[in-house]
């Protein structure tokens, strides 16, 4: 079963244009939004992306942006490692994620 997080939230921005087809993103991607389609990757579902960073750190052509360790994928990450609601630190006066 696959885990969504928060839909529409994820900083995942990838560049076809600048793929070249090499498959790592697909390998390191513990979440499976990566596939090859033809002769260059495509996002399944950006909604599956808890933001690790991988997809970016292994992307040789520099085709894949995000920022890991944000947002609310972070926010949820860190509410199941500390047992609380998540928390994103990202300013707000409640201590919530937005």
């Amino acid at each position: 079963m696959k885990h969504r997080y928060l839909k529409h939230v994820v900083t995942l921005a990838f560049d076809v244009e600048k793929c070249t087809g090499c498959w790592l993103c697909t390998e390191v991607c513990p979440h499976g939004v990566f596939e090859i389609d033809g002769e260059k990757a495509a996002i399944t579902d950006k909604d599956l992306c808890m933001e690790c960073g991988a997809c970016a750190l292994n992307c040789p052509s520099g085709a894949i942006e995000v920022n890991a360790g944000v947002g609310c994928a972070a926010a949820i990450i860190n509410g199941w490692i500390t047992g609380g609601e998540p928390t994103c630190d990202c300013g707000c006066s409640d201590g919530k994620c937005c």
